[in-house]
């Protein structure tokens, strides 16, 4: 894993492994990551184009901000962020935060 430094201007270092990169024009998930959030790390909150990122929280737990509203997240949930939506993440935990991340482009979604 490598670390990522104030992802997205999150807090932090984050660590990150990439597990898949789609080819170009290929088809199918731009890419599938691992992801661990460290206690009192975060990812900032960012938008993406036309791709939906979808985290799978895998352990620990954290609070989620997306389009306007704060939720607790943890093991087992699912979170699907909206492509141009806005979306954030930070292990306000003890525990690290471990997330599967997958993000696919939705070529036929209309820009924003």
């Amino acid at each position: 894993m490598r670390g990522k430094e104030h992802d997205h201007g999150g807090l932090g270092t984050i660590l990150a492994h990439r597990l898949f990169a789609r080819a170009e024009g290929g088809v199918g998930a731009e890419f599938v990551d691992i992801a661990v959030l460290p206690p009192g790390t975060s990812i900032g909150r960012h938008r993406h184009a036309r791709d939906r990122e979808t985290y799978v929280v895998l352990s620990g737990s954290g609070l989620m901000y997306r389009d306007g509203t704060e939720f607790r997240v943890g093991a087992g949930d699912v979170v699907v962020n909206r492509p141009y939506g806005e979306h954030g993440l930070v292990n306000d935990s003890a525990a690290d935060l471990w997330l599967l991340v997958f993000e696919e482009e939705l070529r036929d979604h209309p820009a924003v």
